[in-house]
């Protein structure tokens, strides 16, 4: 029988230790040859990232020892920090940056300078022994220089740093060679726009000594996106475009493009880290991708002859970092009652066998929320799309007539999305009583390029519209108490929650991680990759300054009437520390109840164990206070300025 309490106050095995200590985000699975290898970030070790194998035996093990941590800075979200080839690792190590190689029982050798030259996205160019790859220079004053360059995988690169290939264009990633070492295929955009606004994709063939002959322009432009060229191993180019105005997959062959299965689906993904992948060829006639409707990803093939195209069943629902091989295909994949995992999938069989899970906690089914997919009206007579996860425990109901707290989950990017895959940190809330609607705001991403656009020039006012009207729907239909709304998010989910604190009157509290106040600081202070990503968001900057101004918290948090929370990491190049502290100075003049906690070492994104557990502690802790219901466990009490 269940114990009548208070919503809030409920009970739950799902703990900040249990997450911390029996979590990892694992992800980038990788094939090479009978071998299955993937990253590991690990809390518990400080956030280091881990490059795991399991081999034709099904032993597993790391084949990165302590303290080596294979994470790259370029573009400051990194991500292709590593390739396994013929049993070597190459890997950027995060303290120094440099590229490294590691034989199978050797130790690792630097292949780059100690000089501040970053590196991502590896290709293996094995005829002429280098890695091509993106290279990001920050040895000289100024905006740093995105080039492709090649480097000596037998150390010829410690004094250049590698032989510059390509360059001219502010940025570049996903460079791929052709099966037969002849043809280099790249992507490159310039500001202001970003890689999902968009991107050329260029080809030039490999001249013998290296250098590359004169590029050619195969597709894309200033309002095309291209996503992860590739070749099939017959050597024929694939990619994924938006010109239709939906991510679908094309290819080109004999100077002509084709679209393979047009279909108002995202066959894409924004391309914020590298190394990302969304599709991969099993063989030269059998590619295997994802796609997503609705905020719903599906696995399917593609007959690269017939072009007959079969969605394969799946017990998942997202998808991440693709690869295949002959038979198998591998990814990274979770469900809303599934954690993410490395999974493979046999093609033969349809079996699927989790290698590696992000959590082994077996959590029992009566403590999951299980997310809704909600559709909802929203500003301009439209409708916007969120997940709603409903309070559940097994163990405890509320006293009749009582209504839950809601929390909005704001994600960030904000050309980003959320799924409806598994979260501890949201099972965390909803199974002490909490209701959690994740929202995928107008300019999220999974709902068409129109969609994603909704959010031009309308940052901090189409996300904020959204994230209101969802919490308005869920009380309007008695699934949140109104009285007891909050709101919370990270980054440009953080940006949200201040300006729905700071420009609207519904919600009571927020939490704002890492999020920007000051979007005009945030304009003139910040790293190349985002540099000129508010000209799309909100205007030219600093023609359009006074709209920057209006649409910056810090200058309005008069208005404010809401307790809020701030968590920032000291180190955070994204969004620098003052923002936070300012506008925790500014609330606290308020006399509104008010806390904020700084983590020293931490970046954009906390990845240390302890600060993970101390957030969401006192988060909760601090909701309490405000929410005023009594915690089922003692937490570390927070000091909050001006709480009556």
């Amino acid at each position: 029988m269940s114990t009548i309490a208070p919503y809030g106050s409920w009970k739950s095995p799902i703990t900040s230790d249990l997450i911390v200590a029996r979590s990892i985000s694992v992800g980038r699975p990788a094939i090479d040859d009978q071998n299955i290898d993937w990253t590991e970030m690990r809390p518990g070790e400080q956030g280091r990232n881990v490059i795991v194998r399991r081999d034709a035996h099904g032993q597993v093990r790391d084949i990165l020892p302590a303290p080596w941590n294979a994470r790259t800075r370029v573009h400051e979200y990194g991500g292709g920090a590593s390739l396994v080839a013929a049993g070597v690792l190459y890997f950027s190590n995060f303290a120094d940056q440099r590229l490294y190689r590691l034989e199978p029982g050797g130790q690792p050798q630097a292949l780059t300078p100690p000089v501040d030259l970053r590196y991502a996205d590896y290709v293996l160019d094995a005829r002429r022994a280098r890695l091509i790859t993106v290279r990001e220079d920050h040895t000289t004053p100024g905006e740093a220089i995105n080039t492709i360059t090649a480097v000596d995988i037998n150390g010829g690169g410690l004094e250049t740093g590698g032989q510059v290939l390509a360059l001219g264009s502010d940025f570049f990633s996903t460079p791929r060679l052709s099966p037969d070492g002849a043809q280099l295929v790249w992507l490159s955009w310039d500001h202001p726009n970003m890689p999902w606004d968009g991107t050329h994709l260029w080809l030039a063939a490999v001249n013998s000594d290296g250098s590359l002959g004169q590029p050619m322009l195969v597709a894309g432009g200033v309002n095309e996106s291209i996503f992860q060229p590739e070749w099939s191993p017959d050597g024929v180019l694939y990619f994924i475009s938006d010109r239709s105005g939906w991510w679908n997959l094309y290819r080109w062959r004999g100077g002509q493009v084709e679209a393979l299965h047009p279909l108002e689906a995202e066959f894409g993904e924004p391309q914020w880290s590298f190394g990302m992948s969304t599709y991969a060829f099993a063989g030269p006639e059998q590619l295997i991708c994802t796609y997503s409707q609705r905020g719903q990803q599906t696995l399917a093939a593609l007959d690269t002859r017939s072009l007959a195209f079969t969605p394969i069943a799946s017990p998942y629902t997202e998808f991440h970092s693709l690869r295949a091989g002959p038979g198998q295909v591998v990814f990274a994949a979770g469900s809303p009652t599934d954690p993410v995992a490395v999974v493979r999938l046999d093609l033969a069989s349809g079996a699927s066998e989790v290698l590696r899970s992000s959590s082994d906690l077996s959590i029992d089914p009566g403590y999951i929320s299980i997310p809704q997919a909600i559709e909802f009206p929203t500003e301009n007579g439209l409708t916007a799309h969120a997940f709603y996860y409903p309070p559940h425990n097994h163990d405890f109901a509320a006293p009749p007539g009582d209504l839950p707290p809601l929390l909005v989950e704001s994600h960030g990017g904000p050309t980003g999305a959320t799924s409806a895959g598994f979260s501890l940190s949201i099972q965390y809330w909803t199974s002490r009583g909490f209701g959690v609607v994740d929202v995928n705001y107008g300019g999220s991403t999974g709902y068409g390029r129109a969609y994603r656009e909704r959010l031009k020039g309308q940052w901090g006012v189409v996300d904020v519209d959204d994230c209101v009207n969802a919490a308005l729907y869920l009380a309007s239909t008695q699934r949140a108490d109104p009285n007891r709304l909050a709101i919370r998010g990270g980054s440009a989910g953080g940006y949200t929650t201040l300006c729905a604190l700071t420009f609207r009157k519904v919600f009571k509290a927020g939490a704002s991680h890492f999020g920007v106040s000051d979007a005009e600081a945030l304009a003139k202070d910040t790293h190349k990759f985002e540099s000129r990503y508010l000209d799309g968001l909100i205007g030219p900057y600093p023609a359009d300054r006074e709209l920057y101004v209006a649409r910056s918290p810090i200058h309005f948090a008069h208005q404010i009437d809401s307790a809020l929370i701030l968590f920032q990491g000291s180190e955070d190049q994204v969004v620098p520390p003052a923002q936070s502290r300012q506008m925790f100075e500014a609330v606290r003049a308020r006399e509104l109840p008010v806390a904020y906690l700084e983590f020293p070492g931490e970046q954009h994104g906390f990845r240390r164990a302890e600060n993970i557990k101390r957030s969401l502690d006192a988060e909760l802790y601090f909701y309490g206070q405000i929410f005023r219901f009594k915690l089922a466990d003692p937490v570390e009490p927070v000091e909050i300025e001006n709480l009556s």
